[in-house]
C-alpha cells in the first residue's frame, strides 16, 4: 500500500522532523510512505473571509496537483469523523482489501482546506476538537497509521 502525506508548510522543529524520521522508519517494512510537502500562502494576520478563502484556494491547488484520480483522499478536517485508532485500522485495511493501493491524508495550513480540497476527499477525519498545529499534527498522524499497521497485521505495538 502507498501512503502519501500531502501537508501544507515545512517542519522546521527538529522534533517533530526527528520523529516522522522514527516512525516513517517503522513503516517502512509495511507501507510506502512519502510527504508531499507545500508551501504556506503568505497572508496578513487579519484576513477578511474572501482573503482567506483565496489563501486556501491556492494552498488547495497546490495539494491537488499531488494527488492522483485514483487515490483515495481523507482530509484532516475539525469537522471530520471522530475515529478511533482501531477505526482507522479497519478503514485502511478496508480500502487495500479492495483494491485501493494509495491514500492520501491532507493537511491544510492554519487557514484549513479549500472546498475543493475537501470536495475531493471521500473521508474526513477528526482527530479530537481540539486545535493541534498542522505541523504536530503530522507526527500524531503518522503514528497513528503506524499503530493501524501493526493493528491490522495482529502485531504488538512498540512504543
Amino acid at each position: 500500500m502507498n501512503i502519501q502525506i500531502v501537508c501544507v508548510g515545512k517542519l522546521k522543529e527538529k522534533y517533530l522532523v526527528q520523529g516522522i524520521a522514527e516512525y516513517s522508519k517503522r513503516l517502512a517494512p509495511y507501507v510506502k510512505l512519502t510527504v508531499h510537502e507545500v508551501p504556506d500562502e503568505k497572508a496578513p494576520e487579519n484576513m477578511s473571509d474572501a482573503e482567506m478563502r483565496q489563501v486556501q484556494e491556492k494552498e488547495g491547488d497546490k495539494i491537488m496537483s499531488h494527488i492522483k484520480p485514483d487515490t483515495h483522499v481523507v482530509a484532516l478536517a475539525i469537522g471530520g469523523q471522530l475515529w478511533s485508532s482501531e477505526d482507522l485500522a479497519a478503514h485502511m485495511d478496508k480500502l487495500g482489501t479492495y483494491g485501493t493501493s494509495t491514500i492520501a491524508y491532507v493537511i491544510g495550513g492554519s487557514n484549513g482546506l479549500s472546498e475543493a480540497v475537501l470536495s475531493r476527499a471521500q473521508s474526513k477525519l477528526s482527530f479530537g476538537r481540539m486545535t493541534l498545529p498542522h505541523q504536530l499534527m503530522r507526527l500524531v498522524l503518522v503514528e497513528q497509521i503506524y499503530r493501524a499497521v501493526k493493528i491490522n497485521r495482529g502485531e504488538p505495538y512498540h512504543k
